[in-house]
């Protein structure tokens, strides 16, 4: 018995993309119409494809959140937010399984997410690296749903990213600490972050040196060395920065892109900065609450994080069942938490 062709099988035929292939056979708008009678043509030759993704096992469709293993509070805040959208996940028909996997050697998660058990869906917080970009591709053709969350992995096949606008949110800090410094006087602001592949982080650091080049062309941006993502180990490396790079009498302000929050609020304390220097940085964990309601963060930069979940899953089960508009999605907001509006 003959098997079906393929989406890849079409477009090789038609002479066009498969994601042209995928506009036509679902009837989606922005394709002239020579190019849909090619694609016809292909079809009524080689045969109709199968629906897309992997055939169900069970009544409930089978979707993996696959996150890094590193250990940080927004990592574990994640994870836990998936664990309590179970009752939602069970309503609406979807078995979730959560995987941590090493991000150290990029090869490797790549691999490893190839390996992922069967799944009609994956959604995927990783590195903009190109291991993990082909095995991204290799999902999507092998029939796998893929969606980015929280930072995106440009480039790949996957269908869309779910998660605030990560430059946006730097353009946001840059703002908020751009008018909390004083030209002449205070008129110094650091960027600090660790090492990363991580787009959302990147266009976070895009995003704050853009805004204070706008609209702050007299204040001096400084970027920090990357600092390690443990608290100890990014108090030390901000000291040595006071120490060795930057005049602690200057700086008005600090926007830390990852994390290491509690580090570098424990190096202004050592500065007796504590009062004089504004701090902002993102995600609303539990760490973070009790410094914004302590005073030592000025500003933590907040997504939806239950929101954005429920939101990949649903995303997932409309492409399996080929819904119209499956990838129209309302993206979570930047929200700006302060000590004044904790709940």
């Amino acid at each position: 018995m003959p098997t079906a062709p393929t989406i890849a099988d079409i477009a090789r035929l038609a002479g066009v993309g498969t994601a042209t292939v995928d506009r036509v056979l679902n009837r989606r708008p922005g394709v002239n119409g020579e190019t849909v009678q090619k694609v016809m043509q292909a079809v009524a030759e080689l045969g109709a494809p199968q629906q897309p993704g992997r055939p169900r096992r069970s009544e409930n469709f089978r979707f993996a959140f696959v996150l890094p293993a590193d250990e940080s509070p927004f990592l574990d805040l994640v994870d836990r937010q998936i664990a309590q959208a179970a009752g939602d996940f069970r309503h609406a028909h979807i078995t979730e399984i959560t995987h941590r996997i090493d991000i150290t050697d990029p090869s490797r998660f790549g691999a490893e997410i190839a390996q992922v058990g069967e799944c009609e869906g994956i959604a995927v917080l990783a590195p903009d690296l190109p291991p993990i970009k082909l095995a991204i591709n290799e999902l999507v053709r092998a029939g796998v749903h893929v969606v980015t969350l929280f930072s995106d992995v440009a480039g790949s096949m996957r269908e869309t990213c779910v998660g605030a606008d990560n430059r946006a949110a730097g353009r946001t800090a840059g703002l908020l600490l751009g008018r909390m410094a004083q030209e002449g006087a205070r008129d110094t602001l650091l960027l600090s972050s660790q090492a990363t592949r991580l787009s959302a982080e990147i266009e976070r650091r895009i995003g704050f040196a853009q805004v204070l080049e706008e609209r702050f062309p007299r204040l001096r941006m400084v970027r920090t060395p990357d600092l390690p993502p443990d608290d100890e180990g990014a108090r030390a490396a901000l000291r040595r920065c006071f120490d060795e790079t930057v005049d602690p009498a200057r700086v008005a302000g600090i926007y830390n892109v990852g994390s290491g929050s509690a580090g570098v609020v424990r190096a202004l304390a050592d500065a007796e900065l504590t009062e004089l220097v504004g701090v902002v940085t993102h995600d609303f964990t539990e760490q973070h609450r009790w410094l914004l309601g302590a005073n030592n963060l000025s500003y933590v930069l907040h997504q939806d994080i239950h929101y954005c979940v429920l939101t990949a899953a649903r995303v997932l089960r409309a492409l399996c069942e080929n819904v119209r508009g499956a990838l129209n999605v309302v993206q979570p907001r930047v929200e700006i938490l302060t000590a004044e509006n904790l709940q």
